[in-house]
């Protein structure tokens, strides 16, 4: 009995240090993370204790610590040597990869005699075939950014018209810009291999604008529209004698008649507005700058100049076939007369001083006047010879009226100066439409006087 007490004495102790021996065995393994089989080993090892019963406790540890040893210095072996087999493994896929598949170069811009498509790869680029999300429509000013040469940096739906081209294996659709430059937009998606049937044809698209370069982009084309441009032989017309019609002016081409020196030699049907004069038996319509040397004048022929005497100083609008035959002035065979009212009344003369010089002479006159107020010149004329002044004089002496008495026939010439000074005005008489023509000058000579201011006393 004595024997079997100490002997449960002893295989006591003996329990406890086994699992502290794993442990500490356990814990000389490399700092790095257990691998399963260690962990599965433990626990395999735990379960199995309690099982095998008949097993001595001595015996158990002492197995227990010589698997623990033995299996915990094989991993770190086995670590290092995966480290350093799956570093060299990924320098030589780097190393490899770069060797065996380089990265894809940009050739340099080229001009085409079809037109330039942009830079391509020096490799087939892969094709996209499947189409992106729909994304927000374009609106009409990015639509005008994406037609416009220089503008890049533009995405949304939207259609582009143009002629299909191939290039490089690629169709893409050249675009007419809003500057009349062409553009040219890649077209991608599912229809991409179909495309370049179409070469040469009017087709429309509508997809996924990207607007990435200056000259162009690409379209993913959700639908697309081909028609054929049919190219006919130009025929060679015979030069066809075209008899001269009658040509209608524009309102421009009637504006350019009525200025000095312009559309000479021109002829056609349109509607003239003046003030009517009378030279002799002739009624002529002064259309612009009367009453000076860059006076342009109509002479009035057909049936509807008469009973036009008692229109004479009054505005008038005459409708027929014009010819200018001289920088200022021709004729018009008139079908319609018709007297309008003047576009501004007349100025008032009673609450101004009038100075007033009749008759040309060969000897220069004179007259004085105040600033602001009136100088009236009377000058016979003859028949086909018209007064006049300089425009720049005119515009000096401030020139508001001129008006035809046809009983004398005098001209009349009313001044209203507003600005002091001493100036020679000089009269030509000279041929209605051709003022070089000069028969007879008069000079007047000009004083205009300040106005007197007084002081209060």
């Amino acid at each position: 009995m004595a024997k079997s007490k100490a002997a449960a004495r002893k295989s006591k102790p003996v329990k406890k240090p086994a699992p502290k021996k794993a442990a500490t065995s356990s814990k000389a393994a490399p700092k790095k993370a257990a691998s399963p089989r260690t962990a599965s080993a433990k626990s395999g090892s735990a379960k199995a204790a309690p099982a095998g019963k008949a097993v001595p406790p001595k015996a158990a540890a002492a197995k227990k610590a010589e698997a623990a040893v033995a299996k915990a210095p094989a991993e770190p072996k086995k670590a290092p040597a995966a480290a350093a087999k799956a570093t060299p493994a990924k320098g030589e896929k780097k190393g490899g990869g770069k060797a065996a598949i380089p990265p894809p170069t940009l050739s340099a811009p080229t001009r085409r005699t079809d037109g330039w498509a942009g830079p391509m790869p020096d490799k087939p680029m892969p094709r996209r075939t499947k189409l992106p999300a729909e994304v927000e429509p374009l609106t009409p000013r990015e639509m005008e950014q994406v037609l416009t040469v220089g503008a890049r940096g533009v995405i949304g739906e939207g259609p582009l018209k143009g002629r299909l081209i191939v290039y490089q294996g690629f169709p893409y659709l050249e675009v007419i810009g809003r500057d009349r430059r062409e553009l040219w937009f890649l077209l991608q998606g599912p229809d991409q291999e179909v495309l370049p049937a179409y070469v040469d044809h009017r087709v429309s698209v509508s997809g996924l604008i990207r607007k990435n370069h200056n000259y162009g982009g690409s379209v993913d084309v959700r639908k697309y529209s081909a028609k054929k441009v049919e190219i006919e032989a130009p025929v060679v017309a015979e030069p066809v004698v075209e008899e001269n019609r009658l040509r209608l002016f524009s309102p421009g081409e009637v504006e350019t008649l009525g200025q000095p020196g312009m559309s000479v030699g021109q002829k056609g049907y349109a509607t003239l507005r003046g003030r009517l004069e009378m030279s002799g038996d002739e009624f002529y319509l002064v259309v612009s700058n009367p009453g000076t040397r860059q006076q342009v004048a109509f002479t009035i022929e057909g049936k509807a100049q008469k009973g036009l005497k008692k229109y004479v100083g009054e505005i008038m609008v005459a409708t027929g076939v014009i010819e200018k035959l001289t920088g200022w002035g021709g004729t018009i065979q008139a079908e319609v007369c018709e007297p309008r009212a003047p576009e501004y009344p007349p100025v008032a003369r009673d609450t101004i001083e009038i100075a007033t010089i009749e008759g040309a002479s060969s000897a220069p006159k004179n007259a004085s006047l105040k600033v602001n107020h009136g100088l009236v010149v009377k000058l016979p004329e003859r028949q086909g010879y018209v007064w006049s002044i300089e425009p720049a004089l005119a515009k000096r002496l401030s020139l508001r009226e001129v008006n035809l008495d046809p009983n004398g026939p005098v001209r009349e010439f009313f001044f209203t100066p507003r600005n002091p000074g001493v100036l020679d005005v000089d009269f030509f008489l000279a041929k209605t439409h051709n003022p070089m023509q000069v028969s007879k000058q008069f000079r007047l000579t000009v004083d205009v006087k300040p106005l007197e201011v007084v002081l209060p006393g």
